[in-house]
């Protein structure tokens, strides 16, 4: 079996692609599309065995992969691994700046050190590399970032931190849109809502039944897939977007819309089927996380 992209292929081809958070969840999914497309996938992350495991995968199915261990946080090995990156490829066209985490606290219990902990993984280390790719390479060739962020609108409860970065990386990628267009680069953001993806079986057991739970408050009423949230990031890399910059595109099933007086009322199986509403899963190596199928 291979990748079922939307987009047509070799849409990418000659182009290299690097993706930071490569080793799992969205960001692997996101490289096997772009390579199926004929991209040169540059995976980083800080677990070598993942990134190669990915890179693997990548090679079966006929693509191009590069691999390179860096802490996004590290602005000198940020700085190091993009020069490699463009040493070994010669060119960088794309950055999506997926790498990132948090967990689950309330603010009264969350120290200093856990707070900047993840605005380093979630802000500051895509600011870090999305200037390097913008110094070394595209400020003199263009290029298109885009920059993962979450469904953060109206407030992030119990991940307060998180929510500030993610935020914060919403008026970067603005900035950044303005500060950079002159040199032909384009940057633009995506925002995951509740998706089936591998870092849902990060938390701890004892948030199981909140995360199973959650699909019940998207109006779609499903959990998005990896591929959808991948589609999404193809598009804002592909020609197809050319006049889009410094935009988010949401990818959450409406969840942020459901308010307070109205009645939460979800597709019912048969219009579950219908095609605009569907899940679509082109990833053909996507599982279901262990902590939904409980």
């Amino acid at each position: 079996m291979t990748y079922r992209s939307v987009f047509t292929a070799g849409l990418f081809h000659g182009q290299v692609a690097v993706v930071t958070g490569g080793g799992s969840g969205i960001g692997r999914c996101t490289a096997h599309e772009l390579a199926a497309l004929g991209a040169t996938v540059a995976l980083i992350g800080r677990n070598e065995g993942k990134l190669q495991a990915v890179a693997g995968e990548i090679a079966e199915d006929g693509g191009r992969a590069d691999t390179a261990c860096c802490d996004v946080r590290d602005e000198e090995s940020v700085r190091r691994t993009i020069a490699g990156i463009v040493e070994r490829q010669g060119r960088i066209d794309a950055l999506v700046n997926n790498a990132g985490g948090q967990y689950i606290a309330p603010l009264e219990s969350i120290t200093a050190k856990g707070w900047q902990a993840v605005v380093a993984s979630n802000l500051t280390g895509g600011f870090l590399m999305a200037r390097e790719c913008h110094r070394q390479w595209m400020k003199a060739h263009g290029g298109a970032i885009v920059n993962i962020v979450a469904d953060m609108w109206g407030s992030m409860p119990n991940m307060g931190h998180s929510g500030a970065a993610r935020a914060g990386m919403v008026s970067f990628t603005e900035t950044a849109a303005l500060e950079w267009a002159a040199h032909g680069v384009r940057v633009n953001a995506v925002a995951p809502g509740y998706i089936a993806s591998s870092g849902m079986d990060h938390y701890p057991p004892e948030a199981g039944p909140m995360l199973r739970a959650m699909r019940g408050t998207v109006p779609l009423g499903r959990f998005g897939t990896e591929a959808e949230t991948s589609a999404a990031i193809v598009f804002l890399l592909s020609p197809a977007a050319s006049f889009i910059s410094g935009s988010v595109l949401r990818v959450d099933g409406a969840r942020p819309q459901v308010r307070m007086g109205w009645p939460m009322a979800v597709p019912d199986a048969q219009a579950a089927e219908r095609p605009a509403i569907r899940a679509f899963d082109g990833f053909h190596r996507a599982a279901m996380p262990r902590v939904l199928s409980e």
